[in-house]
């Protein structure tokens, strides 16, 4: 558990440190022509979920305490693919901790680099209603 925490340490690190930059500039000093994308799927703890697969109702309690503590978040999509969540150049943490386990619709900006997928600036277009 300690290796997965400082890797998602390092990963939030790095996000924020992307993020911190607005022109988003290529090495070539081009800047990204970021595309808007709309994905439905889970909300996940990154954490659980990249150390052990965790998702589902059994698991959203964790979820929500893992969010809600400051651990990555992001939506495992029914496109197959998952998503680390950031607002609009913040942390999406207190919105979306109560949907852990839920099944919602985030629109935003698609970033990916070395594997990693991305929502950013993203907004949540239908929360589940509870």
């Amino acid at each position: 558990m300690k290796r997965i925490t400082v890797f998602i340490t390092v990963l939030s690190l790095a996000v924020t440190a992307t993020l911190a930059h607005e022109g988003h500039e290529d090495n070539d000093g081009k800047a990204d022509e970021a595309k808007t994308i709309t994905v439905t799927g889970e909300v996940v703890d990154m954490a659980c979920y990249i150390d052990h697969g965790a998702t589902g109702a059994k698991h959203a309690d964790c979820a929500k305490t893992c969010i809600e503590s400051g651990l990555p978040v992001g939506i495992k999509g029914q496109d197959g693919k998952t998503y680390l969540l950031i607002g609009e150049h913040k942390p999406m943490n207190k919105q979306l901790a109560d949907l852990a386990a839920k099944t919602i619709t985030v629109r935003g900006k698609l970033s990916t680099r070395d594997g990693f997928n991305m929502i950013e600036n993203a907004e949540i277009v239908n929360p589940e209603k509870k």
